[in-house]
């Protein structure tokens, strides 16, 4: 059987899609692949940061149009790219495989970690979580927006152009990079975004055949912990324009999630945490994000979203 797979063209992308399709493959030696590159409005979009781009999905919403109309039979994504509130209509996350790393990481020039940075360092990113982490820890550094591929970061690096950048740590794995960085970033301090360093398979719905085969590569735990982070990111009505964290962690059939959120202004931090069995991620992720509610996270998002186009 031969299966049409979408994907976008990066590098990044093209080294998770033909990894995970190693994967299945090893659970469905039977099934060959022919990938369907696909630009994507955030491939097209590369002088704005993310969150001024006044569209949800930018990575994966033609990608999953072509799902849905049946033209490719699934893709996958970076699971952080695919919209909490406004999923392509006509798709389901058929399978999340097991979860890669979730932690940020800092890839600085000359090898300076974060605590030794000098002040008024420029550090490059493209994400408001990013940001917002950075200047609660160290409001003395100048953090810069910044997109483009993986190496056309890390070479803007090295040619001192930037003090440094943060990244996911899954990305640089998957692309055979890990030697490139200098400081992996603690969770407690960095608390990735919700989805961060899973991957998505989407298929059409209602598409059994499909399903079940993806289904072949599905790793409970893992999602169970995205299951729960973007359970609290829909309660706080959050994206990528609100610094949200959310980190869940399974242990054995528990799962615990932790979930917090910065201030624009005043260098604030609200956090939460709970832990449940894997069967209630739903509903651990909305306790959560009622906790961060009552502590005041309404009043954090309108700062941001009154600010986000400023930066």
């Amino acid at each position: 059987m031969k299966l049409i797979v979408g994907t976008r063209g990066s590098r990044l992308a093209l080294a998770q899609t033909n990894r995970t399709l190693n994967q299945i493959k090893e659970k469905n030696p039977n099934v060959n692949f022919e990938l369907k590159i696909i630009h994507t409005t955030g491939d097209k979009e590369q002088g704005k940061p993310l969150f001024s781009i006044d569209c949800k999905g930018v990575f994966e919403k033609e990608i999953d149009q072509q799902v849905a109309a049946g033209q490719i039979d699934f893709a996958v994504h970076s699971l952080k790219d695919v919209p909490i509130v406004e999923q392509q209509s006509g798709t389901v996350i058929a399978s999340v495989p097991k979860r890669d790393s979730p932690n940020d990481v800092l890839i600085s020039h000359n090898n300076i970690p974060f605590s030794d940075l000098p002040k008024g360092s420029i550090i490059g990113t493209g994400s408001l979580r990013r940001l917002a982490e950075i200047k609660y820890l160290r409001p003395d550094l100048d953090v810069q927006p910044l997109r483009g591929n993986i190496d056309t970061r890390i070479s803007k690096v090295c040619k001192g152009e930037v003090s440094g950048i943060v990244i996911a740590e899954a990305g640089l794995e998957r692309m055979g990079l890990m030697s490139e960085i200098t400081e992996r970033l603690q969770l407690d301090k960095f608390p990735s975004a919700a989805g961060q360093g899973a991957i998505a398979i989407t298929a059409k719905e209602g598409n059994t055949k499909i399903i079940k085969l993806l289904k072949t590569v599905e790793d409970q735990g893992s999602r169970a912990e995205i299951t729960a982070e973007r359970s609290l990111v829909l309660k706080l009505e959050g994206g990528c324009r609100v610094p949200i964290g959310a980190v869940a962690r399974t242990q054995g059939d528990m799962i615990t999630l932790y979930g917090c959120m910065f201030s624009l202004n005043d260098r604030k931090k609200i956090s939460a945490q709970a832990k449940g069995p894997l069967a209630e991620a739903v509903k651990l992720g909305t306790a959560v994000g009622e906790e961060l509610i009552r502590q005041g996270a309404a009043d954090f998002e309108k700062e941001w979203r009154e600010k986000y186009g400023a930066w």
